[in-house]
Order: structure tokens, then C-alpha cells, then sequence
């Protein structure tokens, strides 16, 4: 059995590459082109501030910029839905299924990681 390999940067480029495909996908539309605007800003967001977060100077300053990025996923998440529940892509896309639980895992993984800064910053 492969034992699976759990790097957060990686998984953070490959969301920002799946958040285009699905924005690529989007109709062409007042409503479509809107919605994938919002949804390459947010769902790209987190990639950058993690990075950021890297290079935090401090825990407070580390859990500003996962903050900010867990900020982004959850206004990811909603256009997600309204897209799901616009019925917005054709077919339902298998896309779009992932990219909600994806969505979902990252939110907890990065209040986690959030949550443990925080008990880091307050024991000190």
C-alpha cells in the first residue's frame, strides 16, 4: 500500500489549478463570468497566503495570514454552492463535488493549524 505523501503547499497549487479548470467551465454569462471572477480571487487566495504564512516573523503574524486564507476558502465554499445550486454547469460536474469536499478538508486544516498558533501564542 502507497503511503500517501501530505504537503499543503501541494495540495493548495493543485485547488488553484482545479478552481481555474471549474472557472473555465462556467458559461459565459453576466452571471457566470461574475461568479468565476469572485471564485478565481478567493479559491486562488489560499495558495499565496499559505506561502505567506511560511514566511510569517511571528505566530501572530502566521496566524494573520492563515486567517486571511481561511477567510478566502470559506468565501470559496459559498460560490461553490450557489453554482451547485444555480445549477450553473450543465452536467452535474464531478469537478465541482471535489472541489466542495476539498474545500471543506482545507477549511479544517487550516483552522487547525490556526487553533494551534493560537495555544502556541497564549502559553507563552
Amino acid at each position: 500500500m502507497k503511503k500517501r505523501v501530505y504537503d499543503l503547499e501541494e495540495r493548495l497549487l493543485n485547488y488553484a489549478n482545479n478552481i481555474i479548470k471549474l472557472v473555465e467551465a462556467l458559461p459565459h454569462t453576466r452571471s457566470g463570468n461574475h461568479i468565476g471572477n469572485q471564485l478565481l480571487k478567493s479559491g486562488t487566495a489560499p495558495y499565496a497566503h499559505h506561502g505567506e504564512a511560511q514566511a510569517a516573523e511571528s505566530n501572530s503574524d502566521f496566524v494573520h495570514k492563515m486567517s486571511i486564507g481561511l477567510k478566502e476558502l470559506r468565501e470559496s465554499y459559498r460560490w461553490f454552492r450557489l453554482v451547485d445550486k444555480s445549477l450553473m454547469l450543465k452536467n452535474k460536474n464531478d469537478l465541482l463535488l471535489e472541489m466542495i469536499n476539498e474545500t471543506e478538508e482545507l477549511i479544517k486544516i487550516f483552522f487547525t493549524s490556526i487553533q494551534t498558533a493560537k495555544s502556541k501564542i497564549t502559553k507563552k
